[in-house]
């Protein structure tokens, strides 16, 4: 029987052996469309991303301006036309997500408010990621919004990390890896890569353009391969595994309102709403801008 790293907190231990029990085994290298960065067993939100540089060779390049989520709005093989329906203004928030400020408000089925608890509980604030609050927030709150780059020798972009905290706490909301993949239907997405210890968490959205131009991101899919929420991990022989989590679904649909972008977060599981995110999106200023 394969066995999760033992020299580790119980409950991450615990979470691993389900995903050795359940998933599946997967070749790191066979698998590309999926494997990203795994996060070490002290140290994920910020520390994970000096971590990540020091084992790579990469520098990192913090307080950047003018960069994104993705280097081009191309990258994820819309048709021309296509590109014409998205607005430009959604456009330019993924080619320069740097250059915005981001509100956030949080709503909780009261249902699911337990399961957010005991996230924070158990996990969160000790790996300082995914710090989703677990009251609802009524009033807008400021985020600290920041794309960090690591650059290679050869001053290449190895990876593009998307930094999220709250300006009131520098709580870490999320410290991820965004870039795009292509899934075995050949479809072009995007992934965004949790670490978590040993292992990470990989969210891979479909795009789509709705009737009013926004741009819709989905990770509902019905198996293995699809759009979905993954978890991986490396056991205690160096195995690794991954696995699909069908229930439990995100959608981001980003769009123009009242003169600003606007972002709604939906997470569901078994298709029942758990949370949702409300992002205000509004272009920086010199003296408003938000990167730390």
């Amino acid at each position: 029987m394969n066995l999760a790293y033992s020299r580790q907190n119980f409950q991450d231990w615990f979470t691993q052996q389900w995903v050795i029990l359940w998933g599946r085994k997967i070749d790191f290298e066979e698998y590309k469309w999926l494997t990203g960065p795994f996060g070490e067993i002290n140290g994920i939100g910020e520390d994970f991303i000096y971590q990540l540089a020091s084992k790579e060779n990469l520098k990192v390049v913090r307080n950047t301006t003018s960069k994104g989520l993705l280097e081009s709005i191309a990258d994820l093989k819309f048709t021309e036309t296509e590109i014409e329906r998205l607005s430009q203004n959604v456009i330019h928030f993924y080619e320069k997500t740097a250059d915005y400020n981001l509100d956030l408000q949080v709503k909780w089925n009261p249902l699911f408010k337990i399961f957010g608890y005991l996230v924070n509980r158990l996990f969160s604030r000790r790996i300082n990621q995914l710090n989703i609050p677990t009251e609802n927030i009524q009033e807008s709150e400021k985020l600290l919004s920041e794309i960090i780059e690591l650059i290679s020798e050869n001053n290449e972009l190895k990876y593009t990390i998307w930094l999220r905290k709250f300006k009131s706490t520098g709580k870490v909301i999320y410290s991820g890896i965004y870039t795009t993949c292509t899934i075995p239907s050949k479809t072009t997405c995007i992934k965004a890569i949790f670490p978590l210890p040993k292992g990470n968490a990989t969210v891979i959205l479909k795009p789509s353009i709705g009737s009013r131009h926004e741009l819709i991101l989905d990770s509902s899919g019905k198996k293995f391969g699809d759009a979905g929420f993954y978890f991986l991990l490396k056991d205690s022989k160096g195995i690794f595994w991954s696995q699909y989590v069908k229930p439990f679904t995100d959608q981001l649909v980003v769009g123009d309102e009242n003169e600003n972008l606007k972002a709604k977060q939906t997470l569901k599981l078994w298709n029942v709403k758990v949370a949702e995110f409300e992002y205000v999106i509004t272009k920086s200023t010199n003296d408003t801008h938000n990167n730390v």
